[in-house]
């Protein structure tokens, strides 16, 4: 018989979990994987029987657009930086929607994959995660839609269009963050499934969607800063568009991205014990 030589150290250690162990890179790169069939998941039941399937991705932010042409563009005059105001609007609405989604369906994800979650081991982040990626889809489509309209009125791209990609990941980040934290909230209080629309509602009104910055009084325009979308949507007009970027609106607003992203995280690893218990 051949002897057999176990290892010195073991090839596995468990341990209790930390609040922070599921910011763990290498353990969601392990499961990258699941991630993907997850998101995959979240897009195909988005669409399950519907008989428009996908573009109900344009038809949201398109329709929102005609409603706000028509009563704030053309009944109320309301000034749009000298670009068209359906374009205008469609600027901001494209990345809102964006965002209303992610953390709609990220904040119920948790609860939604409960049958998951309690039989198999994996990064819990995974869920809030698969769901924001999942709206990314829908983004892109929208998006589509966007060129298309700056087509039609002819507008010239500039160089700030390079500055787009790193105004996406922001607008992914401080979704995940938010929807993340919400995610949290609802496993413990499950009212928070009927406050988010409420939010959300609210949320849009104060995020530059349907007025420039601009038409703020100046000192009041502080307030706009402390809202992370206010200051991603007038970047996303100032890289589409060639307007003037506002460096201290986008510097707050990826400061508070990650401090939003960190006490979501913190949050989540506090909920992450009891879900079991709890969903």
């Amino acid at each position: 018989m051949h002897e057999v030589h176990l290892p010195a150290e073991p090839l596995v250690v468990i341990q209790p979990s930390n609040r922070w162990s599921i910011l763990s890179f290498a353990d969601i790169w392990a499961y990258r994987e699941l991630l993907f069939f997850l998101t995959w998941r979240d897009v195909k039941v988005r669409y399950k029987q519907t008989a428009l399937g996908a573009a109900w991705a344009i038809l949201q932010p398109l329709f929102m657009m005609l409603i706000f042409t028509i009563f704030f563009g053309r009944l109320a005059g309301v000034a749009s930086a000298g670009i068209p105001y359906p374009l205008f609007a469609l600027a901001g609405l494209v990345p809102w929607t964006f965002f209303a989604n992610a953390i709609t369906a990220s904040g119920n994800s948790l609860v939604g994959s409960a049958n998951l979650i309690t039989k198999v081991y994996f990064p819990r982040l995974i869920v809030p995660a698969a769901a924001m990626l999942a709206g990314l889809v829908d983004f892109l489509l929208a998006f589509l839609m966007l060129v298309i309209l700056m087509f039609y009125y002819r507008v010239a791209i500039t160089i700030q269009i390079l500055f787009l990609p790193v105004l996406i990941l922001l607008t992914a980040l401080f979704s995940l963050g938010v929807g993340t934290w919400m995610s949290a909230l609802n496993v413990k209080y499950r009212d928070v499934r009927f406050a988010l629309p409420f939010l959300i509602q609210l949320w849009l009104f104060v995020s530059s969607v349907i007025l420039p910055s601009t038409s703020v009084p100046q000192k009041w325009r502080w307030l706009l800063m402390l809202n992370p979308m206010s200051g991603i949507i007038e970047g996303y007009r100032a890289a589409l568009f060639g307007l003037p970027f506002d460096w201290p609106a986008l510097g707050i607003a990826s400061a508070l991205t990650i401090v939003v992203l960190l006490y979501a995280i913190y949050a989540f690893g506090r909920v992450e014990r009891s879900f079991a218990d709890i969903i």
